[in-house]
């Protein structure tokens, strides 16, 4: 009897960390967003993105977009937890869903060449040209790149891939597994933030 009230007290325990960890939360997303939404420029301004032409800014608009998911131009604090908790604790299926979502810049469903050519590109000058095949020995060019993963993963060879071949292509393949992951790490910015407020006190 005491392991089941035991059991009991540990979820009760457990909830209410949770719930003080959302409420820590959402008292900082107020504090850097008082208006309740956040804009892409301050989005933009978390992950340390200045430049409106730079391939970072590029790579934030589409992941911003990706987040937005009422499309009204911020992220509100819903919007927001699902970002982080895709970011810090999301399965690979999900992330994978999510990089879809990135690629998908018309919400079609289906990615064309253009709309990976896109992406490719932006990661291509993030990473400096440092885009390699499979065994690391070759340095890819965009249209390399772009070709790669169609020929990959573009099962019927229709010109178009869907998020079924998407998924299937990542399960079956390393290389295009790593490079479909998108990553988003606002680990910088948070250190940085904690630097300046440390130094504050």
């Amino acid at each position: 009897m005491g392991q089941v009230q035991n059991t009991g007290q540990s979820e009760n325990d457990e909830k209410e960390l949770e719930l003080s960890a959302i409420q820590n939360l959402y008292k900082k997303f107020i504090e850097e967003c008082p208006s309740g939404s956040l804009h892409l420029h301050e989005f933009k301004k978390i992950f340390g993105v200045t430049s409106d032409s730079s391939a970072e800014s590029l790579y934030m608009d589409n992941i911003f977009r990706s987040f937005d998911l009422n499309q009204d131009n911020t992220l509100d604090f819903v919007e927001y937890v699902a970002m982080l908790h895709l970011v810090f604790r999301g399965k690979l299926e999900d992330k994978l869903r999510w990089s879809f979502k990135v690629f998908d810049k018309d919400e079609n469903g289906r990615l064309d060449r253009s709309e990976v050519r896109s992406i490719v590109r932006i990661i291509h000058r993030i990473k400096q040209g440092t885009v390699s095949d499979e065994r690391e020995k070759n340095t890819l060019t965009p249209e390399q790149v772009c070709n790669r993963i169609f020929d990959l993963i573009d099962v019927n060879k229709d010109g178009q891939i869907t998020l079924e071949e998407f998924l299937e292509g990542a399960e079956r393949d390393e290389w295009v597994r790593k490079f479909l992951t998108l990553e988003v790490n606002p680990s910088n910015w948070v250190i940085e933030r904690q630097k300046l407020k440390n130094g504050m006190n």
